[in-house]
């Protein structure tokens, strides 16, 4: 079976857990903390598999999960990193995150690889936490929470040659003559179900790969017949070949056809509109009306388009075709090749640290008694926080407060008592201005009691 597009979710690892522990060894006094970093969480990758053809193994299991990351030990001891979770999918598969519709992966190579879903770092252990000051933490980090994606996996198939026209124009029959394919060949509508690939060797070493695009009618961009499912495989190809039947004996109008399928590639995706095309008369040998075949050539020549006059059944023509689709499929490698010389070097960007996520933060009000926190660093360091910890919990709050998240709560109007809630987690606002309010006035009673 076919299957050129699944919906799948996938969870990477979290992180393991850091450790708190001491050393606590025999005539070792003052050992110090000892607690180890945790594991690092598997990801979840894909990677392009030239030995598969459809996303036919990816379509009844739709849940995909990678390892968790092993807790640190004592002793310094760290966790075991999660093994990465590996998806094989056939070249040309695409990944599309559904909920913002963000292409994150383009596997349009043999053994492509792309981390889809990155797992979460391991927490670190109370040893990373002693200095001068503060011998003896007795917190450690929780590990991160790997990343969660919907994903959207559509394969386009890779070809230089799209083969475009309506059912039974003989599409799979010029494949078949051209190439070692062997698709189904009737004489109803819709004979082809799936797209076809071919490899055309024009000479020994000059070759290139054809499709055959199935069931494009009139409406196929709104969903009409099969040809919106199989729209998106041309969408990588450099150059179309159009069919046209000019036998007569269908009653249907060559030039009303090009018309009508050019103008559903560029309701569908105007790049595809903008394709080179050579187009192909077909089915010359048993054409009943050469007028027609001599009005039907003579326009599109006047339209600066190559027209060649074959016959698939017969291989009439087709040397001249494929000689003319070698030439131009050359030529567009070139242009290719001066454009990308023409590009400047790429840029490497570099993933900023933690510390430097930390200083971009926002805060906004939900209602009136109710504030969000909002910030890739802030959001990981709760998520990594152990709340029930008490040292770990004052470790935050001083965090905050270090960065200026209480200052702008204040300026913004949170009063003592509102809800502050960062990623999933929801802390009371605390004003500090009353509470060393209050401090004062119990001082001041304690001063007036003792005189």
């Amino acid at each position: 079976m076919f299957v050129d597009q699944v919906d799948i979710e996938v969870q990477a690892g979290d992180g393991g857990n850091g450790m708190v522990t001491f050393r606590k060894e025999k005539f070792v006094p003052r050992g110090g903390p000892s607690g180890g970093d945790g594991g690092h969480g598997g990801s979840v990758v894909l990677q392009a598999d030239p030995n598969l053809s459809t996303l036919m193994d990816l379509r009844y299991h739709h849940k995909y999960k990678a390892q968790r990351g092993g807790d640190g030990g004592s002793k310094d001891m760290f966790g075991k990193d999660g093994e990465d979770l590996v998806l094989r999918v056939p070249v040309g598969t695409v990944a599309t995150d559904k909920e913002t519709g963000e292409q994150i992966a383009d596997l349009d190579a043999p053994d492509a690889v792309a981390v889809v879903a990155r797992g979460g770092q391991g927490g670190r252990g109370n040893a990373h936490f002693a200095t001068s000051i503060h011998q003896a933490p007795k917190f450690a980090e929780k590990g991160e929470p790997g990343e969660y994606k919907r994903l959207r996996l559509e394969l386009k198939l890779l070809a230089d040659v799209g083969l475009l026209g309506y059912p039974n124009v003989g599409k799979s029959t010029l494949i078949t003559a051209v190439s070692a394919a062997k698709p189904k060949i009737a004489d109803y509508p819709f004979t082809t179900l799936v797209p076809n690939l071919g490899v055309v060797c024009v000479e020994p070493e000059r070759c290139f790969v054809m499709a055959d695009i199935p069931g494009l009618i009139e409406g196929a961009s709104e969903g009409v017949g099969l040809g919106h499912q199989f729209l998106r495989h041309i969408e990588r190809t450099r150059l179309l070949v159009h069919l046209l039947d000019v036998s007569g004996m269908t009653g249907r109008d060559p030039l009303n056809d090009f018309e009508i399928l050019n103008r559903e590639l560029a309701l569908y995706n105007e790049r595809l509109a903008q394709l080179p095309q050579i187009v192909a008369l077909n089915k010359i040998d048993v054409a009943v009306e050469p007028e027609t075949v001599n009005a039907v050539e003579k326009e599109l020549k006047g339209r600066g388009l190559p027209v060649y006059r074959i016959s698939a059944a017969t291989r009439k023509g087709l040397n001249a075709l494929l000689y003319a689709i070698l030439t131009r499929l050359d030529a567009l490698k070139a242009e290719e090749q001066a454009r990308q010389a023409a590009q400047p070097a790429g840029v490497v960007r570099i993933t900023a640290p933690v510390e430097e996520d930390m200083r971009r933060w926002e805060v906004r009000q939900i209602d009136a008694d109710t504030y969000e926190v909002v910030g890739k660093g802030i959001e990981r360091l709760v998520a990594m926080t152990d709340l029930d910890n008490e040292y770990a919990l004052r470790r935050l709050q001083n965090m905050l407060e270090k960065i200026g998240v209480n200052r702008k709560l204040k300026a913004m109007g949170a009063k003592q008592g509102d809800t502050v809630r960062i990623r999933d987690i929801e802390f009371e606002y605390e004003d500090e201005d009353r509470w060393d309010e209050e401090t004062e006035a119990e001082e001041a009673g304690r001063r007036r009691r003792k005189s």
